[in-house]
């Protein structure tokens, strides 16, 4: 989504159940040197890393490159080498064009058996979002395909994709259009039987483009899970996402656009500056088991919702239908 510009400014953890129980570790990050920084300083609690640095072009190619401390690390650290590729800024007629096009379909499957061959690696995470709803039949034959020969090629194969709750879009314009753009498009139970897991992408429930909300409120995580699972996916085919940023809501103003409510996703450095320098002590919600905090700025409300959990400790406890029982 979106959303997921969040990668500029920080990280995501996600925990996965193994049919052991034995938890791992994935983490995300970007070609930026704090991203990097952060993988460098954690390693040691890391077992697979995920760099947002590969992309597609409208030719099915692939462009981008690994920073190499983050390789040595990898490798020295006993760390998984899983890099995603993604579809850039989420272009939607690019990635209608490779899923469609023969040739193209062909050059991006053969670009990425080439990537994981030449560059070492451990898997390929795909990261292909603003998939209409009208290729969904073309999104899963691809993804069969391309894993068949990348696992051909003894590289492991996974996806992140948008949650959903059910097959209804929902009652309003903006539900329909999340639905037919960015959430519909995953047929979760083959996808698994063709992946090695899936990063199920359990936030930005509110993101800018909505009202003030839980990153991930727990009702909707729960319900979410609820629902891939009720489709047949095994508990140990899914990893669950745990955002580890938050939303700020705040009034904005450009020439360009005019007076307008924004938000952003953001760091946690940069919402603790803000607490602090606002005096404002975040509120715990314990339906939604996330944090919020509100305050005046000159007169003009802002809002943050989000895991600022610096304060009284992180608060989390998976859905028990994530803890692969």
């Amino acid at each position: 989504m979106p959303l997921y510009k969040l990668l500029l400014l920080a990280s995501l953890l996600t925990a996965r159940a193994l049919p052991a129980q034995q938890l791992e570790a994935l983490w995300y990050s970007t070609g930026g040197e704090r991203s990097t920084e952060s993988f460098l300083a954690h390693a040691s609690h890391i077992s697979i890393v995920s760099p947002q640095v590969f992309s597609f072009d409208r030719e099915g190619a692939i462009h981008g490159h690994l920073d190499r401390r983050l390789v040595d690390t990898a490798r020295g650290r006993g760390v998984k080498l899983v890099p995603l590729v993604v579809n850039p800024g989420f272009d939607q007629p690019l990635i209608h064009r490779i899923l469609n096009v023969a040739p193209v379909r062909q050059r991006a499957i053969e670009s990425l058996v080439a990537l994981c061959r030449d560059q070492h690696l451990d898997g390929i995470q795909f990261d292909i979002e603003n998939v209409n709803v009208v290729d969904k039949d073309a999104f899963t034959s691809f993804v069969r395909d391309a894993s068949a020969r990348l696992h051909a090629a003894n590289c492991s194969v996974s996806a992140a994709v948008v949650p959903r709750t059910g097959e209804n879009p929902g009652p309003s314009a903006y539900h329909k259009w999340i639905f037919e753009n960015w959430r519909g498009a995953y047929d979760y139970k083959a996808l698994a039987e063709s992946l090695d897991f899936l990063s199920y992408m359990t936030y930005a429930q509110h993101t800018g483009g909505t009202p003030p909300g839980p990153v991930a409120g727990y009702p909707w995580m729960e319900e979410s899970l609820q629902y891939v699972l009720s489709l047949g996916v095994p508990p140990s085919k899914i990893s669950l996402g745990i955002p580890s940023y938050s939303d700020h809501w705040f009034a904005s103003y450009d020439s360009a656009s005019g007076a307008r409510s924004k938000a952003g996703d953001s760091e946690f450095s940069k919402i603790d500056s803000l607490l602090r320098i606002f005096q404002v002590t975040p509120v715990w919600d314990d339906r939604e088991k996330s944090s919020y905090a509100v305050w005046s700025n000159a007169g003009v409300f802002e809002h943050v919702d989000g895991p600022h959990h610096h304060h009284d400790g992180l608060k989390v406890s998976p859905p028990k239908s994530a803890q692969g029982k």
